[in-house]
């Protein structure tokens, strides 16, 4: 028996239903909120620790065994993902104190913040084929319901994008699980892994190995598939964003990782060069959107796309260092885009735009916003000592050693329109002087009493620093990333686990 596998899902199942039951008290569905999180981090905290000393761990639900059972498995890859989870979730809580409008606190927004946690923890943890099916959809209606709380105009309009998209994907997913049980009998990933060599229709394999490749691309903002992200990710209350951007594309990254380093690995010439190209042009458009963006979450949410890019370029390249630059990568990314997203909320409750036109002064009169603006931002565009510069370095030498030089040439100059976009932010809205038709400006100047500043701060102070950490003594969190490439170039590990060491 092994609790700490169960924790992270039932830990915000749990808080979701005592939250509904809480429904009259927002006052305690807040407090809840920050305690659940914070149990939710021990819980990845303590798998962490059991993985990178056992290697994996598994649950079998009800006492059947694999692969007839329901399983749940961790490998050090998963229980990074969930100390992220919990980082992040923890985070926005706090933040949420301060930024959520009450009107939205009665509505559902702390149910639908731990349900949304659950199926993200859930898709990492499962070892079952369908219930990562089961697990994305529960992550899409909470964030459906979470994008349109509000009923404004522009986020019903992202939200019939955002939803149409998905559902799209998951109707593929779905479509393509139905295909690959048809022709090894399984759902089982580990059982699936082992019998999918038996498979003799080769071609349609692959076929099935592109419908996922779809999905999951569509879940992560992959090109061509991405214009629903930068539709959406701007509309909601920033909060939601911010949890959106650090967490649900990951997830489609993560299956991306899952399945084609586990299951689709017959065919890697093929398979992995249409994740090479994609990669390639994912990186490039989302950074000429970002580029040709005015507004501020806008350009972060463009960003999303092309850094989503590097983390696939990762798995494409499909060499131990690179699957170490993409986990990398992934550890990163999570932590610098959600910090720049809550940076964005803080300023639009300073000067109440994100409209880079209307915004200003922020550097004068609040200096230490400032810093935390600059700290994920440089990250993001990979100066060094901060984690992008490790992550990209790491990601750029694995493409110059797989001498894919067209692809090197492309991350690197993506890198640097990516500089430019961070320095377009930091003219308009921290160095140019406040503009003329802004008269509002007490907040800005630090005249009025902000009663709740503390939670805007921490959240972003506690990101900050994590970046800092990553990139400053990185040799741990770069251990941790090589012991999840040694387990995902190592397939049979996870079937052994799962299965058992005297399966044929």
């Amino acid at each position: 028996m092994s609790p700490e596998i169960i924790l992270p899902v039932f830990i915000p199942l749990t808080a979701g239903a005592l939250s509904l039951a809480l429904w009259r008290s927002i006052r305690y569905q807040r407090i809840l909120g920050v305690l659940a999180n914070i149990l939710l981090l021990w819980s990845g905290i303590w798998l962490l620790m059991s993985t990178t000393d056992q290697g994996f761990v598994t649950m079998e639900m009800g006492s059947w065994p694999a692969p007839f059972s329901i399983v749940f498995v961790a490998d050090v890859l998963a229980a990074i993902m969930i100390v992220l989870t919990g980082i992040i979730g923890l985070a926005i809580a706090i933040y949420s104190l301060a930024s959520t409008p009450r009107g939205h606190e009665k509505f559902g927004y702390y149910p639908l913040m731990h349900l949304l946690l659950a199926g993200v923890a859930g898709s990492f943890l499962t070892g079952d084929i369908f219930n990562l099916f089961v697990w994305f959809e529960v992550m899409l209606l909470a964030s459906f319901a979470l994008l349109t709380l509000g009923g404004e105009r522009a986020q019903m309009e992202g939200a019939i994008k955002y939803v149409t998209l998905n559902l799209f994907s998951s109707a593929i997913f779905l479509s393509a699980v139905g295909l690959l049980y048809g022709m090894v009998g399984t759902l089982n990933m580990a059982d699936i892994a082992q019998k999918i060599g038996q498979v003799e229709d080769t071609s349609m394999l692959t076929v099935v190995a592109m419908m996922f490749m779809v999905s999951f691309g569509v879940k992560a903002a992959a090109f061509p598939l991405f214009f629903w992200l930068p539709a959406s990710y701007h509309t909601p209350q920033v909060a939601v964003s911010a949890l959106f951007a650090g967490l649900l594309t990951k997830v489609g990254v993560y299956a991306l990782f899952r399945m084609f380093t586990l299951v689709f690995t017959q065919d890697v010439e093929y398979t992995h060069n249409i994740l090479l190209w994609a990669a390639t042009l994912t990186m490039l458009t989302g950074v000429l959107g970002a580029a040709a963006q005015f507004e501020f979450r806008r350009i972060l949410s463009f960003h999303i796309v092309s850094q989503i890019g590097y983390m696939m370029l990762g798995l494409a390249l499909f060499t131990p260092l690179a699957i170490i630059g993409g986990v990398f990568y992934i550890m990163h990314h999570i932590i610098v885009k959600t910090n720049l997203f809550l940076v964005s909320g803080f300023t639009y409750r300073l000067l109440g735009s994100y409209e880079l036109k209307d915004l200003g002064g922020v550097y004068k009169y609040r200096p230490l916003l400032a810093v935390l603006f600059l700290i994920p931002a440089l990250s993001l565009a990979g100066i060094p000592p901060l984690s992008g510069f490790f992550a990209k370095f790491v990601v750029i030498r694995a493409a110059l050693e797989a001498e894919a030089y067209l692809v090197t040439f492309v991350a690197l100059l993506v890198g640097l329109l990516t500089l430019y976009s961070m320095i377009k932010i930091w003219a308009e809205v921290f160095w140019k002087k406040v503009p003329d038709h802004v008269r509002n400006t007490e907040e800005l100047k630090g005249k009025l009493n902000e009663k709740h500043a503390w939670a805007y701060y921490l959240p972003m102070v506690g990101l900050a620093i994590c970046t800092l950490i990553i990139g400053l003594y990185g040799q741990p969190i770069y251990e941790l990333a090589e012991m999840s490439a040694e387990q995902l170039m190592n397939p049979q590990l996870y079937i052994e686990a799962v299965l058992g060491g005297d399966q044929p």
